[in-house]
């Protein structure tokens, strides 16, 4: 803590020995006078003062300067030379005068330009103290970039996504990251390569569309995205997904394209697996299914052939009279053909839901395949006293689907509809609707008059492996979803009063398919 007037008491003690430096100086000059005369050397007070006036000036100041003029004009002739006339004494003074006021401009521009120096260092700290706080914050953008560089590069590893920028008017591209060339299949120390190499590894199959996609994105100013496979020269393939977005010119034309390529071989291979798995549960589930109504279907053959037999017998009967009765007998003839050819149209059936295949998309007749299930259906039913009805639209359209899949799902829904009504007393009605909806679709609608759905529930139903059923896997409602999913339509289920459950699907027609 400071003491009151202690910065005025420096200034006054800094004041008065810039004075006392004044006459230090000139009695310096004076007792160097003396010196002089003891020796018998010339006078030489004027050098001596002059040079005490100039010390004063340039470390004590304007004031003391003149102060130790005035003082050494004094010296000069009431000590030195008192008996002086007047005008020696005058030009004595004069010359201590113009020296003092030419000390007086030399000490002004001394401290003017000390004051230019001082600001002008003063500006050149500030400036360096700035320069470092840029260099500092460069250093740190320039760490934050190579930490993001490879942070980025880190994570187009993982991702296995490649980045690049190429120029349209030369077709050269401009950058193209790490991740690419290894996904391509070039090496960055050989320099990027030109646009006929980057063609050449497109599969051959895919470079029309390849090609395409990316002219129309120049001809419409816009992004792409296009998938592709690229062919190695060992003979090895990848598949691979562009997304490309334009940078246009202040004219609006397209100049370059900026965008990513991943190599999705690996989805694409996990994808195919995920099918073949889902195709191989559906036919297990459909297996499964058939495998419960082994006896129905086996009654429902049965009776064809049983007729069959008996019109066989009967044609034998006709042939083996004394007297044949040809027409007759080709009466009995075409009964056997016709029951022979019904029977064979059951196990088609039964077959076709058996086979094992890739999915198979063909107009189909949806009313056509409600009547199949409930041939085969018919014998389940009356087991269990159910009766069934349909009232099938005639004007309903034709949809492009898989048909063994359609009957996958039409079987299901129809079965947990029979099973739902086993046990309950009342009435026992499967009721199968078509009509055409809205927008051109295909309706569906399958209602029974069972236990119904749980309170709650109606679509935790469709989760994988939850069931109702004491023996149930959990599984028919949720392929049945996927299924319809599939083909571009909507499953659903809702309560029916007083009881029973509605299961709801909804596909698109042939029309809506091909938009």
């Amino acid at each position: 803590m400071g003491y009151p007037g202690k910065g005025k008491w420096i200034a006054r003690a800094s004041v008065t020995m810039r004075y006392v430096l004044a006459v230090v100086s000139v009695a310096a000059a004076a007792g160097f006078t003396k010196v002089f005369l003891h020796f018998h050397l010339p006078l030489a007070f004027n050098a001596f003062a002059l040079t005490a006036i100039a010390i004063t000036f340039w470390y004590g100041g304007t004031p003391p300067g003149i102060f130790a003029a005035v003082l050494s004009a004094l010296v000069r002739s009431y000590v030195f030379d008192p008996e002086i006339n007047n005008a020696s004494r005058v030009l004595y003074d004069l010359v201590f005068l113009v020296f003092a006021l030419l000390m007086t401009g030399v000490t002004r521009a001394r401290n003017e330009l000390e004051v230019r120096v001082a600001q002008r260092t003063d500006e050149l700290t500030r400036a360096n103290e700035d320069l470092k706080l840029q260099i500092a914050e460069r250093n740190r953008a320039e760490e934050n970039l190579r930490q993001s560089e490879a942070y980025l590069a880190e994570a187009q590893k993982l991702t296995h996504t490649g980045s690049w920028v190429w120029e349209v008017a030369r077709k050269e591209a401009l950058h193209l990251s790490e991740e690419w060339y290894r996904i391509y299949g070039f090496e960055p120390e050989q320099g990027m390569p030109v646009w006929e190499q980057r063609l050449q590894r497109i599969h051959p199959e895919d470079r029309a569309r390849w090609q395409e996609a990316i002219d129309r994105a120049i001809i419409e100013k816009s992004g792409y995205e296009v998938e592709f496979r690229i062919l190695f020269p060992g003979g090895a393939v990848k598949h691979i997904l562009t997304v490309g977005h334009p940078i246009l010119a202040a004219s609006g034309d397209v100049v370059q394209f900026v965008g990513s390529s991943t190599d999705i071989t690996e989805r694409k291979q996990a994808g195919e697996k995920l099918r073949q798995a889902q195709a191989d549960l559906e036919r297990i589930s459909r297996v499964t299914t058939m495998g419960e109504l082994t006896a129905s279907l086996a009654h429902e053959v049965n009776q064809p052939i049983a007729a069959a037999v008996t019109d066989a017998n009967t044609c034998l009967r006709w042939l083996t009279r004394d007297q044949p009765d040809l027409e007759e007998a080709r009466e009995a003839a075409s009964r056997i053909v016709k029951d022979a050819t019904r029977a064979s149209d059951i196990v088609s059936r039964m077959r076709s839901l058996f086979q094992k295949g890739t999915p198979q998309r063909e107009l189909v007749d949806v009313n056509e395949l409600i009547r199949e299930m409930i041939v085969l259906l018919r014998i389940e039913a009356t087991r269990y006293s159910i009766s069934m009805h349909t009232k099938l639209a005639a004007d309903v359209p034709r949809i492009m689907a898989d048909r063994v899949q359609l009957q996958q799902v039409l079987m299901n829904l129809m079965i947990n509809g029979i099973e739902a009504m086993k046990s309950v007393d009342g009435p026992r009605e499967l009721a199968v609707k078509s009509r055409r909806g809205e927008d051109q679709q295909l309706m569906v609608s399958v209602t029974d008059t069972g236990v119904g759905l749980p309170a709650e529930k109606t679509e935790q139903i469709f989760n994988a492996f939850y069931t109702t059923k004491r023996d149930g896997t959990g599984m028919g409602l949720r392929i049945s979803r996927s299924i319809v999913e599939s083909h571009g339509g909507r499953l659903w289920a809702t309560d029916n009063s007083p009881r029973g459950a509605s299961f709801n699907l909804t596909l698109p027609s042939k029309e809506q398919g091909h938009e």
